[in-house]
């Protein structure tokens, strides 16, 4: 049985530092990089089934009969509730497959939850509470705001980390060595897919919008670095304020006047819905991009809109025998109506911990260790998961897909008859480097 760390003060000193430092650097750790909850009401109407369970679906991830394996959910149960809930159920549903199957050496696997509510002290605090609970690893972290608060701790604690959607370049350091990102790669990555797909299409005028704030700014930066020279203009980036109060008429308009063939919307998660809509009546058929926004949220009751036009990225491959057959599983146990990328990857990280506790035993920094030094093909992937040094993604290949109208295949698509066509899958992308 290994000893378990206590939380000292010195160390939300250390936190608390670390995100003063990374404000005086010119970041932002406040702000998020995924789409406000509470701003997207066109998008959200449709998904009262998943956003309304926050307790989990079953106790079946007790542990039956000696001492259990923990590990540790911590995750926007409110604040980014669908994405939180998907997550979290994912991670459920592999702890009680594992647990079925025997556990891990006759180990059952429990899943201990803290709400980090989108919030940096609540973070710091519910990370510390799981440290002390005694969790081996933990994960399901969607929140930028969180994944850069808890990342001074993760190392220090030497805890295992594993960030969802935290897509924040600050929540890697050159020295991390306990951070994993699993599905959204660092903001400065996420240019270069559209790129591909713009290329490969042929389009050479796109319009690209951004939210004026952390996440926004890091992707514009990395539409002017990735897009230089490669025969697509971009224009004049759109910035614009978040939503609830932002008209994006006068935006979208500039875009319509640039005669823009594409409308990147990647950087602006809060605004995906009202750009989609916009976007259909003042510039026409152009596909609008998402920011790694779960399928049925992005299309809510804007079916009409989206079919055909509304594409987004996934670490997942929605079309894939292996998603199918995890999904299956998924809508047994789960009350949500779709299985989102945050779900496959809750799936995959309880996967691998209870992998490596099998071949290295329960103590966090052999945890860590044999994650860098393994690569993990798990059910519903659109890529393998291996990590740099640091932590980043060095495998990632984000599908890119697009709503269309189905019908959804049998069982797969609770929210609706739309269902996904993957128009491409991206090159391997050149990890960032902090």
């Amino acid at each position: 049985m290994r000893t378990i760390r206590p939380s000292v003060r010195l160390l939300i000193l250390v936190a608390v530092m670390a995100l003063i430092g990374a404000a005086c650097a010119g970041d932002d750790a406040s702000d998020t990089t995924e789409p406000a909850t509470d701003t997207t009401e066109p998008a959200t109407d449709t998904t009262e089934a998943p956003t309304e369970t926050t307790e989990a679906p079953t106790d079946t991830t007790e542990a039956a009969s000696g001492e259990p394996i923990m590990i540790g959910l911590l995750s926007d149960l409110t604040g980014f509730t669908p994405w939180a809930v998907q997550a979290r159920d994912g991670m459920l549903l592999a702890a009680e497959e594992i647990n079925a199957a025997g556990g891990v050496d006759g180990q059952m696997i429990e899943i201990v939850e803290q709400d980090s509510e989108n919030d940096a002290d609540a973070g710091v605090a519910g990370f510390e509470r799981l440290v002390e609970d005694g969790v081996v690893a933990l994960g399901g972290i969607i929140s930028s705001t969180v994944g850069a608060a808890v990342s001074p701790l993760a190392e220090e604690l030497q805890m295992p980390t594993f960030l969802v959607k935290s897509g924040t370049e600050v929540a890697l350091t050159a020295d991390s060595r306990f951070m994993f990102r699993t599905c959204l790669p660092a903001a400065p990555m996420d240019a270069a897919p559209v790129l591909q797909y713009a290329q490969e299409q042929g389009l050479t005028n796109v319009g690209v919008i951004v939210a004026d704030y952390a996440w926004g700014q890091a992707f514009a930066g990395a539409v002017e670095t990735t897009f230089e020279g490669s025969g697509v203009d971009f224009g004049e980036i759109q910035v614009a304020p978040v939503p609830p109060d932002t008209d994006f008429t006068p935006f979208v308009r500039n875009m319509a006047d640039a005669g823009a063939e594409m409308v990147i919307a990647t950087g602006h998660p809060p605004g995906n819905s009202a750009i989609l809509g916009l976007s259909a009546d003042l510039i026409g058929d152009v596909p609008v991009t998402g920011a790694w926004v779960p399928p049925d949220l992005a299309v809510g009751q804007q079916v009409d809109v989206a079919v055909g036009r509304y594409a987004d990225f996934a670490c997942a491959d929605y079309t894939s025998e292996s998603y199918a057959a995890l999904a299956e599983r998924y809508f047994a146990f789960s009350e949500n109506t779709f299985m989102s990328d945050d779900a496959v990857a809750g799936h995959g990280i309880v996967t691998m911990v209870a992998q490596a506790v099998g071949e290295v035993g329960d103590d966090p920094v052999a945890v860590a260790e044999y994650m860098h030094q393994n690569s993990f093909d798990l059910e519903g992937y659109a890529h393998p998961l291996s990590w740099t040094e640091w932590g980043e993604l060095a495998e990632a290949q984000p599908i890119f897909f697009r709503i269309t109208e189905g019908p959804a295949p049998a069982g797969l698509n609770e929210a609706g008859e739309w269902w996904l066509e993957v128009l491409t899958q991206s090159e391997p992308l050149e990890p960032y480097q902090p």
